[in-house]
């Protein structure tokens, strides 16, 4: 199974993502990690661009052809990224379980921007007027849409794991 959460910044996904993956026993692949990696490996950031996303889904399949659960945490804010991962499970002949975590209280989704501190050495993370400028598009099929305003993380993590524990695509 191939789990993929995106969002915004500051939404909550890492939070949710990494508290399934645990759960779940998966290999939680964290794009923030990947690019970090890579910038400290010499590529310069603004080169990045898709490649962590191409590195992290490369990893996926991996992970999943040797029977593992794989959770993903990405932004995923092109209908591109999307079909990448549509592609990793289609791949593997994995289910695939999309999750779009969404904060639409801005003020408490800028409050989490911008009192966010980094886990990962050497990461900057975005202010908040550059994550009011990303370019998140609109989602072209169904798929779980947490409001993690609305919501705790435990409350989050329990319907990812409702959707989890059905039979069929999300």
């Amino acid at each position: 199974m191939l789990i993929v959460f995106a969002g915004l910044p500051g939404a909550g996904k890492t939070t949710i993502s990494h508290a399934v993956a645990k759960i779940l026993a998966a290999t939680h692949l964290r794009i923030d990690i990947i690019e970090q990696a890579m910038r400290d490996g010499g590529v310069p950031a603004g080169s990045i661009g898709a490649s962590g996303y191409a590195v992290a889904q490369a990893l996926a399949g991996a992970n999943l052809s040797d029977g593992r659960v794989v959770v993903a945490d990405c932004v995923n804010p092109v209908a591109a990224s999307r079909q990448g991962w549509r592609a990793v499970a289609a791949r593997a002949s994995v289910r695939l379980i999309e999750v779009e975590v969404v904060c639409p209280d801005a003020q408490e989704h800028r409050r989490r921007v911008e009192g966010r501190t980094s886990d990962i050495p050497g990461l900057v993370q975005p202010s908040w007027e550059t994550v009011q400028r990303l370019d998140y598009e609109p989602w072209d099929r169904p798929h779980l849409v947490i409001d993690s305003a609305a919501s705790s993380p435990s409350e989050a993590v329990a319907a990812v794991l409702g959707i989890v524990a059905r039979d069929g695509p999300a």
